[in-house]
């Protein structure tokens, strides 16, 4: 008999949230407003920044932070091709081109791939912290320093990451996600950290259709609404007073699998030292000479009750809709891709949880 699912993730949600929403509908005001800048001051503080600035959700910010920074028609901008297709639909959205460089033993860009992707149209280069793993940030840094480009970090997984102690909205602009399965959540939501005051004055005013701060009704350029309501702020004010929390019992979990699940069987992305993993997912590979089929694996796990997910199957460069956007090949993405899995370690795995994981992977083929 199968027991209890072991879901691949569950938002920390409660009464706290609950009522904190129904005092924003008791108010009557549910658009942008007082709750939104107390939860900026609140995730500014948090994340390390000078300025944090609410948006609708994390593509949003993403695209704002990119137009903030200058990215224009034509302008090149440097990523990851593994990673969420949002990742590079911003860029597009803000006029730019996304050139996609190769990941290395962290399935972070890798520093020396983006340097060599470098060309006199780039303008950006956009590493991402996926599955909460941060990327060798000092490295792009010193890269754009000498090629005078701009890092700008699509943070969206690795809410509560560090790098040698500092959060990463104290390193340069960031932008974070708040979707559904973060760490933390607003339902949807996302947010930009930056600790230089145009750039967060030109997101602030491009997300309420670049209102003038002058006249009534007068728009200094083209904007968007991509503004965050009462109510996801309200959310997220009570899920950043969790964070703590979340973020210790999440690595308390990855912890547990790094020494319980055999790492010779399923090897581990590499993380960097004094870089804090804060586990948006854990990730094991299933490398082709361990002759282990990844849909059969997660076949047996489903039938043990266990959750798990491919984050993500298809390279960015591989897809469709991006077929021809890359001249630089990306092997250990592809690599990576085919071998990757994503299994439950959100805080509401409990200890016998953990157990039943490690002891259902440890078994498979056995």
């Amino acid at each position: 008999m199968i027991e209890t699912q072991i879901r691949l993730a569950r938002p920390e949600l409660g009464s706290e949230e609950e009522e904190a929403v129904l005092e924003v509908m008791r108010s009557g005001l549910l658009a942008q407003g007082e709750k939104v800048k107390a939860f900026e001051e609140a995730f500014a503080e948090a994340t390390g920044a000078r300025y944090a600035i609410a948006t609708s959700n994390g593509s949003t910010a993403l695209q704002l932070a990119l137009l903030a920074h200058g990215v224009e028609s034509g302008d090149e901008v440097i990523t990851s091709p593994l990673t969420f297709v949002a990742s590079a639909n911003a860029i597009v959205h803000a006029g730019g081109k996304a050139v996609f460089a190769d990941v290395d033993a962290t399935l972070n860009l890798d520093p020396g791939a983006a340097e060599a992707a470098i060309t006199e149209r780039t303008r950006a280069i956009m590493p991402v912290h996926l599955h909460g793993n941060p990327s060798d940030f000092w490295a792009f840094a010193e890269i754009a320093d000498r090629h005078g480009l701009v890092v700008l970090q699509d943070a969206c997984q690795a809410i509560g990451a560090t790098i040698d102690g500092r959060p990463l909205g104290a390193l340069g602009t960031a932008v974070y996600s708040l979707y559904a399965t973060k760490n933390i959540t607003t339902g949807e939501g996302g947010m930009i950290t930056t600790n230089d005051p145009a750039v967060a004055q030109a997101c602030a005013s491009l997300r309420n259709q670049a209102y003038s701060t002058t006249a009534a009704y007068e728009h200094e350029a083209i904007g968007y609404n991509y503004r965050m309501t009462e109510m996801q702020a309200a959310i997220g004010l009570c899920q950043l007073r969790k964070l703590a929390r979340i973020t210790e019992r999440r690595r308390e979990n990855a912890w547990y699998y790094d020494v319980a699940v055999d790492q010779g069987r399923f090897p581990r992305p590499s993380r960097l030292p004094g870089h804090a993993h804060v586990f948006h997912q854990y990730v094991i590979r299933l490398p082709e000479s361990a002759g282990l089929s990844r849909s059969q694996v997660q076949a047996d796990l489903e039938r043990n009750g266990i959750g798990s997910g491919v984050h993500y199957p298809i390279p960015v460069h591989l897809q469709p809709a991006y077929r021809g956007h890359s001249i630089h090949p990306c092997p250990e993405a592809e690599r990576a891709a085919r071998e990757i899995l994503s299994i439950p370690v959100h805080p509401g795995v409990e200890d016998p949880d953990r157990e039943r994981v490690a002891a259902a992977l440890n078994g498979l083929g056995l």
